[in-house]
């Protein structure tokens, strides 16, 4: 692997962060806080949030079993996707690889950024090659993006074909594990000490059904955790965010009952889906949601919105033709859904 600082924007490694007022009394105690022109009434919603959330680090990392000093917290995943860019890829110069399809967040952003982006093909069971991955990097590629399981496939991506590309690569890798509480296999998070050019993302929207606070996490060494800090804007995970992820975390076991309970909902709605003339097939799922290829995809679509009900029409995905992914819900939206596409 090439050395941090050579992967590193020479501007982001040099940089003086911004030392915000709560930053630089850091391990003393205080009671009165005069510091950061905050308004001393309307309490506590008038005082500046802990820059670091090293409060709701302390609690994710015993649930995660990864060290708090290794724990990024950004404004949903997206925040963490995009600092990979800022901190990591030259403007203009630095190129990513990553499958196709997959989640479209890294492209996005790498246009914001001007960073160029090489998609490579999934083979026909939705799965990569590492050969052909690295066969699309040269010189000037900083990263390759993993989504495992995949958005939209549904699918965990072949994890010999990942510790490929680990071995293979000496820029970063990152692997997106979004939907990794449903999935049977372990977390690649726990390599993060034997992989040091790993970043691997995770997020409080999906299985901790916390969607409307927006708290991604990256997991990472210390040492790329640390630039993130850096880069990322003072106060970037707001008091309320803050304090609804520790009441969460403090109650683990809600969200074990609430995965037990869309796991047997993805299995009979895929077992019903399978049953419907049309629908062509389902395709193999570790996430909350499966893609389905259906007889036509669009005009299925625009009747269930007709109806009140939406799914996610990916026809124009790479792919991805005729295909709707439907994400698991209740019992009763599932049994809506599926009352709906029995008239169709």
């Amino acid at each position: 692997m090439k050395s941090l600082e050579q992967l590193t924007r020479p501007n982001i490694w040099q940089l003086s962060p911004y030392s915000s007022a709560r930053n630089e009394y850091s391990g003393k105690v205080a009671r009165v806080f005069l510091d950061a022109n905050e308004n001393p009434y309307n309490k506590p919603f008038n005082r500046y949030p802990d820059p670091l959330q090293e409060e709701v680090k302390q609690r994710l990392s015993k649930v995660k079993g990864i060290p708090a000093e290794c724990i990024f917290l950004g404004n949903g995943s997206d925040e963490a996707i995009d600092l990979v860019y800022r901190c990591f890829c030259r403007p203009g110069i630095d190129n990513v690889v990553a499958i196709e399809p997959t989640y479209g967040m890294y492209k996005v952003s790498a246009d914001i950024n001007d960073v160029e982006y090489r998609p490579v093909l999934l083979d026909d069971n939705y799965q990569i090659s590492a050969e052909k991955l690295l066969k699309a990097c040269d010189n000037n590629t900083k990263v390759i993006w993993i989504c495992s399981p995949n958005n939209p496939t549904g699918n965990s991506i072949n994890r010999e074909e990942i510790e490929k590309v680990l071995d293979g690569f000496d820029a970063l890798v990152v692997i997106d594990e979004a939907y990794s509480d449903f999935a049977p296999q372990k977390p690649m998070r726990y390599q993060l000490a034997q992989r040091p050019n790993m970043i691997v993302l995770n997020t409080m929207s999906k299985a901790w059904g916390c969607a409307a606070i927006r708290l991604g996490m990256a997991f990472a060494s210390k040492e790329i955790i640390g630039l993130f800090n850096k880069v990322k804007y003072p106060y970037n995970i707001n008091q309320l965010t803050q304090q609804q992820a520790i009441e969460l975390l403090d109650n683990p076991y809600d969200v074990e009952k609430w995965v037990s309970m869309l796991l047997l909902e993805r299995k009979r709605l895929i077992e019903a889906f399978r049953l419907l003339p049309i629908c062509e097939k389902v395709y193999p799922t570790d996430a909350n949601f499966f893609l389905a290829k259906m007889t036509d995809a669009k005009a299925i679509y625009d009747y269930l919105v007709d109806r009140g009900i939406i799914v996610r029409n990916r026809t124009r995905v790479s792919l991805c033709l005729n295909c709707l992914r439907i994400t698991v819900g209740t019992k009763g939206e599932n049994n809506e859904l599926l009352a709906a596409l029995r008239q169709y």
